[in-house]
């Protein structure tokens, strides 16, 4: 490991109070190891003093290095952005706000000597600065992706891992409008290993993902790896229309049996409201597919970079 260079990549928005905190964690950790590395903070479109710390840490230290966005392009962007510049042996993602306990990384090192190209950590335990409802959906999500994606993601696999350059060259070329990361790892396969972790209680400031966060990234996370939405609304449409047909012509042979008229104005509207709410979601799993289609047939940048001090 003497000649190997590890890059660390710290995501950061709005972590203006963490930011110096978890540079000192990274700092006690690989000053006591004999590895060359680098720690690189993606400022994703802070709106506090993170950038203006990062700045003066880049100016102090020279393995400290800054990638600073144009505006708010998400997490999974800004570790992308760290991956594209890096040209290291290996990468390692961290949280800047320390849930994820620094110490961890000793164990990825000594799992990619084992000859491991992905180190991912997975909570056994939940948040404990998660609400109730988080935790909930947290469960839910990981079994319903499990259910109708093609990759398998264990219960509370999180964004601190660390790839092989093997790895990191593959994530390089991809280039999706709406990059799901824990996912499209798991994709690319390779020798992985996960390790449980505790996660630690946040010392500041409050975590920024939103129930509509949560609900968006689990809709992403099943439609960027399966099209098993759009097989399931096939057959959920001639099932019930098949169910419908045989409770029908029950009803109408029932009706000149016993010789009375076909009523009920209620079950009419029923059915009429129900059929029209299946038909929107129907329409609504096939316009998501559509919508991925078009934002990335625009061929967009996924993200911009405002400054940096990575030479090219």
């Amino acid at each position: 490991m003497k000649n190997k260079f590890i890059s660390i990549l710290v995501p950061c928005f709005n972590e203006e109070a963490n930011v110096t905190l978890i540079k000192n964690e990274i700092d006690e950790i690989f000053f006591n190891i004999d590895v060359d590395f680098e720690i690189v903070f993606i400022d994703d479109g802070s709106q506090d003093k993170t950038i203006l710390m990062l700045e003066e840490l880049a100016k102090k230290y020279n393995y400290i290095k800054l990638i600073e966005f144009s505006r708010n392009f998400g997490k999974d962007f800004a570790l992308k952005a760290g991956i594209d510049y890096s040209k290291a042996d290996a990468v390692i993602m961290i949280d800047a706000d320390l849930q994820h306990p620094p110490k961890l990384m000793l164990q990825m090192i000594e799992q990619w000597k084992a000859g491991y190209e992905v180190v991912y950590a997975f909570r056994k335990e939940n948040n404990p600065d998660a609400k109730f409802f988080n935790k909930v959906f947290s469960k839910l999500f990981y079994k319903i992706i499990n259910l109708l994606s093609d990759i398998n993601l264990e219960n509370g696999i999180a964004d601190y891992r660390l790839l092989d350059i093997k790895v990191v060259n593959q994530i390089k070329k991809i280039n999706e409008n709406e990059l799901f990361l824990r996912g499209m790892i798991k994709w690319i396969g390779f020798r992985q290993i996960g390790i449980p972790y505790v996660p630690e209680q946040r010392l500041n400031g409050e975590t920024t993902y939103s129930n509509k966060a949560l609900f968006k990234l689990a809709l992403h996370g099943i439609t960027s790896f399966s099209t098993k939405p759009l097989y399931i609304s096939i057959i959920l449409g001639l099932s019930i229309s098949f169910i419908a047909f045989i409770f029908y012509l029950i009803y109408v042979f029932d009706s000149l049996y016993n010789d009375y008229a076909i009523s009920g104005w209620a079950s009419v509207i029923f059915t009429i409201v129900f059929f029209g709410g299946l038909n929107l979601i129907v329409l609504g799993i096939v316009g998501v597919y559509v919508g991925k289609l078009f934002m990335q047939s625009k061929n967009r940048p996924n993200y911009i970079v405002r400054n940096t001090n990575i030479q090219s």
